[in-house]
This record gives C-alpha cells, structure tokens and sequence, in this order.
C-alpha cells in the first residue's frame, strides 16, 4: 500500500479479471468469449478504418453507430448511448443515475463489478440474496432504494429472468433507475429493450464482446430514455469525449448490421451447451439451467478448486469463483463441441476412481 494513495484508493477491492495466460495448446473456458471468430465484415471495416485517417480524432458521438444500432433495435440514435465495453457504459450509469441516499439494490451473486463501482464512487449498496434454486427473487427488491441493477441473464448462473419480472421491478421503482444488463442475453434470453419506450426509468446496456465475438474491440452500448442518457453524456464528457476509436466504431457498424454472422455462431454456442449439459451431468455436475454462453456446475464429491487445477494442469482453464454461495462451483465457458469433448475427456480422466 502506497504512502501517495487517497483514502478512496486505498479502500478499494479491485474486480479481478480472469487469466489471459501465454500457454501452448490453451483451451480457455475461463471468461466467457466466444469459441468462434468476428463476422469477416468485422475485419474488413477494421482493415478500411486503418488509414490515414487515424491522424483525426473520431466522432465523439459515434453518429454512424448509433444510427446502425437504433436501426437494428427499432429505436431512435436519442435513445443510444455507446462506449467503450459494456464496463465503461455501466461505470458511467452508475456515476450519472445511482443516487447516494440510499443503497443501491442487486443480487448476492452477480456480475463482481457492481461492488467495485460503488466502492468507486462511494455508492451504499445491498445485496438481495438469490433463491435456494439461484434464480433472482424480484419479492425481496422492495424499499427505499438508490437504484437497481440485474444482470440479465445472471452473471455467473446464467438463470434468465422473465420480462414480466423486470416489469414489476419498473413499477414498484418509477423514481429509481432500473439497469437491465444484458451482456449474455442472445444465447437464449428475453431482451427488455422493448420496455424502455414505455418505462423512462429503464436503461438496458449491452456489449459486443460476447455474441459478436469482439472482446477485444470493447464496444458497448445502452438503449433508454433521453433523460437517462443525458445524463451519461455528462459523465462521459466529463472523463473522455472519445471512449471509441474509428476502427472500434467502423468495426462494431459492421458487425451490428451482419446479423446472419450473429444468429449462425449464437445458434452453435447453443447447440454445444446443450450438448455439454447432458454430458456434465453423466459425470456427476449438479449444472444450473443457463441461457448464457457458460454453465455453473457443482460436483457433490470433489472440491471445485481441485478440478479446476487438475483441469489447469491438462492446460484447460475453468473459472473457480470466490464468490460466497458458489465457492465450491466452477463457472465453465462454452467452446466449439471439439472443445467441450476435450473437457469432457478431461474431466473424465479426473474424477475416475484410481486404483
């Protein structure tokens, strides 16, 4: 700990991202990125962006973008808010539209930058703890509330939650805004992007790091009312009036508009989760229903620590959590189906009696 740091710095718990390692013949289903490549009209608009014209700065509203997104989305570019990831989108919302006064409401288990943002921003937080079967318990979000933020489907479960549920939470807060975070939810979840032309209180954010396979691009974006989205353009001209660059911008326009590169590697990354699902399962995995790009599984006789190192040690990397409530799980991308059969293997290699 630096004697240079301020109070707020050195009370803070940094989200931990998982390991980028440099290793031979890695298999990586520790994070969640797509198995499978960007649309190659991803990678042409990329290719034409890098000219000369890098010499400029790009366009600090992302017009073009914007429009190509309320396009696809049956909206207005009013109502379009983009950045640089869904965490610079989030970080922002929870600056501009979280009030201070009372705690701001989300589950127990969740995505890991939500504490980390509050501790940020000194924002009071309470965690709302999931069901007994991990699904989220909309009954308990009740109370006054400085805001309320779901993942959707759930980080780290993967449970989808209906859009009627999201609707009660809407009206039993109209003062308070509600964040939909949706970065899973074209492997088989309900958008609630639908909702924000009747409820001014809702801004849904989404990214295209996981179904459009630019994790390395960091795009993402909100949809919501104008109120709401003013006033994240006031935070972010307020801390960096370019967040995306001209490849970032020309690259996600590209992929936005190819929606048959999007519903073709969605449908695959699915039909392999419901392949490894059953499998797991034989092998003995307690797995949560997962409309997401991962499943969370529990094996009732080996410790979840101990598989995902021996699973290190064949050089395949899983996710183990210290989350409370799912310490003893291990959160498992979903890859190609040759993927999930050399994890399979594996995990069948290492739970087998030894004689």
């Amino acid at each position: 700990m630096s004697r240079f740091w301020n109070r707020r710095v050195r009370d803070l718990h940094p989200y931990v991202p998982g390991e980028q390692p440099k290793v031979a013949d890695l298999l990586k289903l520790n994070t969640n990125e797509s198995p499978y490549g960007p649309s190659p009209k991803v990678l042409d608009a990329i290719r034409e962006a890098a000219s000369d014209d890098l010499r400029l700065y790009p366009d600090p509203t992302a017009t073009v973008l914007r429009d190509t997104i309320a396009t696809r989305f049956g909206t207005t570019p009013d109502r379009v808010f983009v950045g640089n990831g869904s965490d610079e989108v989030l970080a922002h919302a929870f600056r501009a539209l979280f009030h201070d006064d009372a705690p701001v409401l989300f589950s127990d288990v969740t995505y890991g930058f939500y504490p980390v943002y509050c501790g940020l921003f000194e924002q009071p937080f309470r965690h709302i703890p999931l069901n007994d079967d991990f699904a989220i318990d909309i009954d308990a979000y009740t109370g006054d509330c400085g805001g309320i933020i779901v993942a959707n489907p759930n980080a780290n479960t993967g449970i989808a939650l209906p859009l009627e549920q999201i609707e009660t939470l809407l009206k039993r807060h109209p003062d308070r805004t509600v964040i939909i975070d949706e970065a899973y939810v074209d492997f088989g979840a309900q958008s609630a992007i639908e909702l924000t032309h009747r409820y001014d209180n809702l801004l849904v954010v989404q990214t295209l790091s996981k179904s459009y396979a630019l994790a390395g691009l960091r795009v993402g974006f909100a949809i919501g009312s104008p109120e709401l989205l003013e006033g994240l353009i006031r935070v972010k001209d307020s801390f960096n009036s370019y967040p995306l660059s001209r490849p970032a911008q020309a690259g996600a326009i590209a992929a936005i508009q190819d929606t048959d590169w999007l519903a073709d590697i969605t449908a695959r990354v699915v039909a392999s989760r419901d392949r490894l699902v059953p499998d797991l399962r034989n092998l003995g995995f307690q797995v949560l229903p997962s409309c997401a790009n991962f499943v969370l599984v529990h094996h009732p006789e080996h410790k979840a620590g101990a598989i995902a190192a021996a699973l290190r040690e064949r050089a395949i990397l899983v996710r183990h959590l210290s989350t409370p409530r799912i310490q003893d799980w291990l959160r498992i991308s979903i890859g190609t189906d040759e993927a999930c059969i050399r994890l399979t293997d594996a995990l069948r290699d290492i739970l087998s009696p030894r004689s």
